[in-house]
Order: structure tokens, then C-alpha cells, then sequence
């Protein structure tokens, strides 16, 4: 006779094709269940942090929601941190826990409602009579709130005899936002005139856009606004017209990108929240830009938009082309687009940097510049937290949204890079999948350096900038002068932790060392292992996008 725990693991096998998670008491009968009873592939991560995380990059790989599991207690509040970025990232994710016995607390439970809520995920807690229709509850609230949400078992009930698996509805997914009312295609109507008037029309989208599926009709507008376009961090490659792309806005923008930004006289902004990283602190637009936003948040995100469209960034970009298509002023930028008069290749030209730094070690623009004409074309890249994020984010094109992930960044955390892997492999099996990391972040996480070893094998590799520091906290606050010694890290020998778990360790001092990857990436990922590139850096070269933050802070 099936049991609660059975009946959680059929019902979320049929939303949910990929589980990730760490075994214990609380969650041992509900692994017994997915693993002989469904199709649901479980892969094991060594800390349960990496349940989360795991679970996070496959969805931000795939579009698919996955779960995560782990214990009651210990094992779930290692699970906190992961959560919250879930939470600020705006990642749907279903979290399967043990919980305390329905007859209260022993002396090693905690009140787990309370920290999950704490964090912003809500609990739904399974009992004998409805664990399958909890669970759909549950998927359900995750999709429809692109949250993550707590589903927990408590101890006592898990193995009861629930009786047969009621068939379960699918989850009832609410329809994308249109744009509504007078206000809203008011509002709408002078989004297209403006485009229509204006000289210099710049296109910015974010996450959002992609999520909405709204990358061919923004095309469509560009291209019948001759205007330049541009994205947030989490956004890169939605456009599909390269050639007029300026790349990421913000930080990690090029400075001939951003000078073109601040000449542009109308700016429209879909599906990003315009934090303060991609608005460079609040200096990307010029004050003359006419700055318009869609999203679906409930008001404009920034004090620069100066009208807004809460609405669906497809539905609303679609509404625009179709404004612009029927007038037949669209006509006369044919001869005047903005984009033809400028040089966006050279716009988007980063420093190459030296080999070396003058302090002896690798320069890692140099090294950044060179990995990019190496890495396998179909990657995905997935980001830990750190100094480092810059090289990476500047360097290494992606071919769209899905293929470049930074979980952690939304909480400002490190240490989830190489579980990231481990979800991200799962989601894109053919893809190589490159995760780029600190020395800080990648010893925070490193019980999962073998999770992602095993799980990506030969389509996995991993770069790790190596300064033997926090770099992020050297140049914040060792320049102001507070003691340095609990900033730095005796230097580790990453590609000797590599090797401890299967992995190939390369340690790279040069550009030179560099040529392995090259081998590597021609070789068959059947017949190849994991790659690690132990960049030795030096930590005297600092991003531009902290730079900029250390401007602001100082």
C-alpha cells in the first residue's frame, strides 16, 4: 500500500522530472518511493545547500522546475542560504523536507515554517489524507509566484499506508499579464511615438523578457526602430541581432557601450528591475533620456523611468511593433537608424589586458580573452559569487539568457558554484557546461566539487580565479586600511583537489598553460573528464564593475 511519502514522490514525478538532495531520516521514504516508483531522476549532492542550488540551475538552465530534498533539522537549515537566493532570484523550485512528528518537537528540531517564511518561502505541510493534492498545491504556488516553496513531511507520518495514488490535476498556471485599461495603452501609444520621434532609440531587456519568450518580437522592434539594444547581466544574448547589441549594461559594460547609452534620447526597458549594478549607481541614462519600463511589477522600479507598462514584456513589445508596423512614420527611419552611424563592434571593446601583471601573476583580462577563443561554442556557463563575476561576464559571449547564470548574486552570496554545475548538467545534456569560480566561493562549496564531477564528467569544466584572497573585500576595505589578514587565503592547489575526485587539474600560470583547453575542447566529452583551469591571478587588476562600486563607496 502506498504511503504519504509515495504519494508525494508520484505526484511531483509528474511535474518534475529531476530531483537533488542529500538522505536522511526525514526524507529516506520518500527517496525510496521516487527512486523504484518513478521516472524522476535523483542525483545526489554531498551538502544540502547544493539541493537548492542544484535545483535553482536547472530551472535557470532549463525553464523546467526541479526539487531539491534533504533531512529534517540539520539538514534543512543547511538548506537557508540556497532558499534566499532562490527567493530574491525569482526561482521556482520545490524543496521536499523530513519535519518534526505532528506531536511536537524533539530536542533537535527546529521551527522550520519559521526560518523558511523568514527567507520568504512558504511551507505546505503533507498529512495522511491529502499529501497528493499538497503536493500540486504546492508546484502550483511555485509556478504561478516563481518562488521556491517548503514541502514537508513530517517524521510520523511519512511511512503510513495512505491508500491508492488519486490522480492529480495539473497545476492551474495563471495567463501572462496583458497590458489593461485606458492607462496602460495610453501609455502604450506614447511608448511608440516616442520610438517613432526619436533619434537615438535604445532597447534594454532583463530575465523577465526572457522568461516572457519576448526575444523575436524585441528583434522586430529594434529593427523597426533602427534602435541599439542592450541587456542586464541576466539577460545576455536576448536580442538576436548581435551586430547592433551593446552587450551587458552596467559594471560589466564595455565604456564605449555606455558612452553610446548615455547619448541615446529614448530608452525603453523590458523585464528588468533596473537595480543599481545594471544602472551603474544610477548613471547609465543621461538626465535628457526619455526612459520608459515594462514589467510586471506593480509600479516602475526606478526613479529615471518616466512612464510605465505593468504588462507581460512579450504581450507588450508585440503591442508596440504592431503600433509601429501601422504607421507609416516607421518608414522614415529607414534612412536615418542610429545604429548604422556608430561602431558597435569597437563600442563594445574591453581592455585585453598583459599577460602578466606586474606583480609576476596572470592578468585576468588577458586569460579571460584567451579562454573565450577557447571554451567549447555550445556551453553553458554558471557563475559563482565574487570579484571574479566580472571576467567572465565581460569576456565570454553566451548565446542567450539560459546559458549564463549567476546564483548567489541575487542574495549577494558565494560559495554555489559547483552545485550549479550539477543542475545545470542535468538540464543541458549536450552542452558543455563551464562553471567559473573563486577560490573563496569554490572552498565555501567544495564537498560538491565531486557532485559536479560526477554529474558532468567530460561535458564539465571549471575555472577557478585564484588571487589566494576575498578579492571583493580586499579592494573594498583593504584600501581603506583594515587589516588584510582575515582577507587572504593561503594559496590552494585547486587542480590537486580536482584530481582527488577524477577530475583533470591543470594549473595555469601563463597563457601558454592555457593549451590544454584547447586539446581539451577538440576532444569527444565521452572519452575525456572534467576539467579544472587553477588560474594563478593576480589580485592587483580589479574589475570595472568594482571599481565602480568602490567609487560609489568611497
Amino acid at each position: 500500500m502506498p504511503t504519504v511519502s509515495a504519494h508525494v514522490a508520484l505526484t511531483l514525478a509528474q511535474h518534475v522530472d529531476a530531483v537533488f538532495g542529500v538522505m536522511g531520516n526525514g526524507n529516506a521514504y520518500f527517496l525510496d518511493a521516487l527512486e523504484k516508483q518513478t521516472d524522476a531522476v535523483f542525483t545526489a549532492v554531498r551538502h544540502e545547500q547544493g539541493a537548492v542550488v542544484a535545483a535553482d540551475a536547472h530551472f535557470r538552465a532549463s525553464g523546467r522546475i526541479a526539487a531539491g530534498t534533504s533531512t529534517y533539522g540539520a539538514g534543512f537549515t543547511n538548506t537557508i542560504t540556497a532558499l534566499a537566493e532562490a527567493v530574491q532570484a525569482h526561482v521556482p523550485l520545490v524543496l521536499v523536507v523530513g519535519d518534526e512528528p505532528t506531536s511536537g518537537p524533539r530536542p533537535w528540531d527546529v521551527d522550520q515554517i519559521a526560518l523558511a517564511s523568514a527567507v520568504g518561502a512558504r511551507t505546505y505541510t503533507v498529512g495522511r489524507a491529502d499529501a497528493a493534492a499538497t503536493t500540486v498545491i504546492a508546484v502550483e504556488h511555485a509556478l504561478t509566484y516563481r518562488v521556491p516553496v517548503v514541502l514537508a513531511i513530517p517524521y510520523d507520518v511519512a511511512a503510513l499506508e495512505a491508500g491508492d495514488v488519486p490522480p492529480a490535476p495539473s497545476p492551474r498556471l495563471p495567463a501572462p499579464l496583458a497590458p489593461r485599461g485606458e492607462f496602460a495603452e495610453g501609455m502604450l501609444d506614447e511608448i511608440a511615438e516616442a520610438l517613432r520621434g526619436a533619434e537615438r532609440p535604445f532597447l534594454l531587456a532583463g530575465r523577465g523578457a526572457w522568461l516572457s519568450g519576448a526575444g523575436a518580437a524585441l528583434g522586430e522592434l529594434a529593427a523597426l526602430t533602427g534602435a541599439l539594444t542592450a541587456s542586464s547581466a541576466l539577460g545576455r544574448g536576448i536580442f538576436p541581432e548581435p551586430r547592433y547589441d551593446l552587450g551587458v549594461t552596467g559594471g560589466f559594460g564595455a565604456d564605449g557601450a555606455m558612452e553610446l547609452v548615455r547619448t541615446a534620447d529614448v530608452a525603453v526597458v523590458f523585464g528588468a528591475s533596473l537595480n543599481q549594478f545594471t544602472m551603474r549607481f544610477g548613471e547609465l541614462f543621461a538626465p535628457g533620456t526619455r526612459v520608459f519600463q515594462v514589467d510586471v511589477a506593480p509600479a516602475a522600479t526606478h526613479a529615471h523611468v518616466g512612464g510605465f507598462v505593468r504588462a507581460d514584456a512579450r504581450l507588450a513589445a508585440e503591442a508596440l511593433v504592431a503600433r509601429l508596423t501601422a504607421s507609416a512614420a516607421t518608414a522614415g527611419h529607414a534612412h536615418r537608424p542610429w545604429r548604422e552611424r556608430v561602431d558597435v563592434a569597437a563600442a563594445r571593446t574591453y581592455e585585453p589586458g598583459d599577460e602578466l601583471a606586474p606583480d609576476g601573476r596572470l592578468d585576468p583580462r588577458s586569460a579571460a580573452r584567451r579562454i573565450a577563443e577557447l571554451l567549447p561554442e555550445d556551453r553553458v556557463v554558471v557563475s559563482d559569487g565574487g570579484h571574479f563575476i566580472g571576467w567572465a561576464n565581460m569576456y565570454w559571449p553566451v548565446a542567450a539568457p539560459d546559458r549564463m547564470m549567476m546564483v548567489g548574486t541575487a542574495f549577494q552570496s558565494i560559495g554555489q558554484g559547483w552545485p550549479s554545475v550539477v543542475g545545470a548538467a542535468l538540464a543541458r545534456r549536450d552542452s558543455t557546461v563551464v562553471l567559473t569560480s573563486g577560490d573563496g566561493g569554490g572552498l565555501m562549496a567544495i564537498a560538491d566539487l565531486e557532485s559536479a564531477v560526477r554529474a558532468a564528467g567530460g561535458r564539465g569544466m571549471a575555472v577557478v580565479w585564484n588571487d589566494a584572497a576575498y578579492g571583493a573585500e580586499v579592494n573594498l576595505y583593504g584600501l581603506k586600511g583594515l587589516a588584510e589578514g582575515p582577507m587572504r587565503i593561503p594559496e590552494v592547489d585547486f587542480a590537486a583537489f580536482g584530481a582527488a575526485v577524477g577530475a583533470e587539474g591543470v594549473v595555469v600560470r601563463t597563457l601558454a598553460d592555457l593549451d590544454r583547453l584547447a586539446t581539451w575542447s577538440a576532444e569527444d566529452p565521452a572519452e575525456r573528464r572534467f576539467l579544472l583551469l587553477d588560474l594563478r591571478i593576480s589580485g592587483d587588476v580589479i574589475a570595472p564593475y568594482q571599481q565602480e562600486i568602490i567609487r560609489v563607496n568611497s
